[in-house]
């Protein structure tokens, strides 16, 4: 199908749909029946990409560009660029919209657009679709617009198709920017927080319901700090959680008024994902990098938070901070693991363009890759080997306790803590990440099977031969959790005490529920 206009990204994976290019879609007035969207991710290849679009005759074609795209999409462009040089290109997003001038990327580009581009994408293909016979003067090759006022946005969710809806994850906004400064985050370059007008914006969540959308994915980076609209959305999903809603949200973590608990406290069990930064329990690094969190208030939040059936939470923590040593870090571990959330993502520092970050770079001998997702490789308090080291320890952390497949091995890491002379959990996760990485060459595609055995093997060295039969119960119950109808040849014999507990009423995710069978089971015999 030929169209003038193809608006286009590579996502991560398939289930991970672009807001953005739906935003420009609904946006693009007169010229929308012109246009498409297309979407790829970045595991295919080039060739059949350029192939896809150029199928559609395009005079355009914009590109929304990310950290995780960057390298793909030049590929793409590369190639692009020899085969049909009269094609033009526009490049968006938050990879392309700071430090602009000295990336390769721009070689490719006939126009950049730096910053949120809901409007000023579509003046630009007016300007150039008229621009012949009106006569009308070149653009700028790098256009910085203002802030688009976002209660003359056309909202786009009408875009998600009935396949979306039941396929991929569903993201929507109610409010866009900031009011913090988290030198790490690009957020901290925004001047205000911006909210959708909310009565619009429900309206339209009303009608992806009514479609049958039932799990949405809030990307608003302060989704509590307007006490009257957190009260407004959590009200509108309280009247329709009967039919098994699913809501995930960003939250900051010392901003829990009485209102907003009392509405949390009545959603059913596996309704809400709160994801909370913490990023860091270290006063001083968390100073070094403008982040101001009132650490009692979060706790006394989490401990509330945890309390609710409702709720599970999701803490993030941040290794290669200014000023961050491993011990620090470790400590910070430890600490928030008391609290009591369900996961702790451990993410390694990543130098987004455009943000303040890199005013430490000389004092703490900040060094970051120069490839995608620019990561830290070291710091003056943290050395390569670290970095390498906890950019495998976060691998295995997830793949073992963040997924949810096996609690009882996790269950089991937390005794041998409380047991240890130091209490430290991150200390017996860091042995464990030490036999792994004697184990397997690398921290991925180790196959679920292997996983098992390899956390059997561990509590065996740790416990020594008289536990190898608990061991191996533990790791048989948590492989079931995943593969109910099949048992390694290295573990016991399915028994009939391990019906799988009724979840029908659980609305959580895949990993959430995996969680919650586990706790469903009958305990280990002692």
């Amino acid at each position: 199908m030929q169209k003038d206009f193809v608006l286009a990204t590579l996502t991560a994976t398939y289930q991970h749909p672009s807001l953005g290019l739906r935003y420009l879609y609904a946006n693009l007035q007169e010229l929308q029946s012109r246009a498409i969207i297309r979407e790829y991710t970045i595991k295919q290849g080039a060739l059949a990409i350029v192939e896809d679009l150029l199928a559609h005759a395009p005079k355009v074609i914009g590109f929304g560009i990310y950290i995780w795209n960057r390298h793909q999409t030049l590929q793409v462009l590369e190639i692009l660029r020899k085969v049909s040089p009269k094609t033009q290109i526009v490049l968006g997003g938050p990879e392309v919209s700071h430090e602009t001038e000295g990336q390769d990327l721009l070689k490719y580009a006939d126009y950049v657009i730096c910053g949120e581009a809901d409007q000023a994408f579509y003046e630009l293909l007016k300007t150039l679709d008229h621009r012949v016979d009106a006569g009308n003067v070149e653009p700028a090759k790098i256009l910085r617009p203002l802030l688009p006022n976002v209660e003359k946005i056309q909202l786009p969710y009408n875009l998600y198709s009935d396949h979306d809806i039941q396929t991929r994850h569903i993201y929507v906004e109610a409010s866009r920017g900031c009011p913090f400064k988290c030198e790490y985050c690009l957020s901290s370059l925004d001047t205000k927080v911006r909210n959708f007008p909310i009565d619009e914006f429900l309206h339209e969540l009303d009608q992806l319901i009514l479609r049958g959308a039932r799990s949405f994915k809030f990307i608003d980076r302060t989704f509590n700090l307007s006490m009257v609209t957190c009260s407004k959305i959590l009200g509108f999903f309280l009247e329709k959680v009967s039919l098994g809603l699913f809501l995930h949200f960003e939250m900051v973590p010392d901003r829990l008024p009485v209102e907003i608990k009392e509405l949390i406290a009545k959603f059913p069990a596996g309704a809400l994902q709160f994801e909370v930064g913490i990023q860091t329990l270290n006063p001083v690094v968390a100073k070094n990098i403008s982040r101001r969190t009132d650490l009692p208030k979060a706790k006394e939040n989490f401990e509330f938070l945890r309390s609710q059936p409702g709720v599970h939470i999701h803490a993030d923590l941040i290794v290669g901070l200014p000023g961050e040593t491993l011990e620090s870090f470790a400590r910070g571990f430890d600490e928030l693991h008391s609290w009591g959330p369900q996961e702790i993502q451990v993410g390694i520092l990543k130098r987004l363009k455009g943000t303040p970050i890199i005013r430490h770079d000389q004092d703490f001998g900040m060094t970051y890759s120069e490839v995608q997702p620019f990561q830290i490789l070291q710091t003056k308090d943290l050395s390569f080997s670290d970095v390498v080291f906890m950019t495998k320890f976060a691998k295995y952390w997830d793949l073992f306790a963040n997924s949810g497949r096996f609690p009882g091995f996790v269950s089991e890491m937390e005794t041998q803590a409380v047991q240890s002379a130091s209490k430290s959990l991150f200390e017996v996760w860091e042995k464990f990440a030490n036999f792994l990485n004697l184990r397997f060459a690398e921290a991925h595609s180790i196959s679920l099977e292997n996983q098992a055995l390899a956390a059997r093997d561990f509590l065996i060295s740790l416990s020594g031969e008289d536990g190898e039969e608990r061991a191996s119960e533990i790791l048989r119950r948590d492989y079931q959790v995943s593969q109910p109808s099949k048992t390694p040849r290295f573990l016991k014999i399915k028994t009939s005490s391990d019906a799988e507990p009724d979840l029908s009423t659980y609305s959580g995710t895949a990993r959430q529920k995996r969680r919650q069978s586990f706790i469903l089971r009958d305990p280990l015999p002692i």
